[in-house]
């Protein structure tokens, strides 16, 4: 599921990291991907895959590759699950592992966010940026004080991503749009 907010709607960034291990985390990725895959032909998504590259192999995080328009596609996804701000060499990197495998498209997801230059490299080479966080990130509520908690009646994602597009923010998850009801 994906919800789009303005940069000034958005959340104020930096959020607490969440609590997961480097495989928990990567699992969670997995899942945000899965979810957004659903309405996608021949979508099949794989953690740690081993992909071959024209100057060798590399262990990807989270791929997923899909069908749509009468073509084949691959995302190549790093997961950067550090304390500190994703910088401009880990965009580099992956960028070079796109180039290198062939992906159409790149995307890296933080539990701490990214620094400015890692945002402009990503920027202009098309490479997606999501910031996870805990679920509660996309409550808000209009107050001067502090936001009210999360009402217990309501079920939403126990973790999201924040997707950064130029000036906007979208909200991804793991949540699957039911119809029909």
């Amino acid at each position: 599921m994906i919800a789009s907010y303005s940069e000034y709607d958005c959340i104020a960034f930096p959020i607490e990291p969440v609590s997961l291990s480097p495989t928990q985390y990567e699992l969670v990725v997995k899942e945000i991907v899965d979810g957004s895959g659903l309405p996608l032909e021949q979508f099949t998504s794989n953690h740690l895959d081993v992909v071959k590259g024209v100057d060798g192999r590399y262990v990807i995080d989270v791929t997923a590759r899909f069908s749509a328009m009468g073509a084949s596609f691959f995302v190549s996804i790093e997961c950067k699950h550090e304390r500190r701000k994703v910088e401009r060499q880990a965009v580099q990197v992956l960028l070079a592992k796109i180039v290198s495998t062939g992906a159409q498209k790149g995307m890296l997801f933080s539990v701490a966010g990214f620094q400015s230059g890692a945002i402009e490299y990503a920027t202009v080479h098309g490479i997606a940026l999501i910031q996870m966080t805990d679920g509660n990130s996309t409550w808000f509520t209009r107050s001067l004080g502090p936001s009210t908690p999360l009402p217990v009646s309501i079920d939403g994602p126990r973790y999201v991503g924040w997707w950064r597009c130029g000036n906007e923010l979208s909200v991804v998850s793991a949540d699957k749009l039911v119809s029909g009801s």
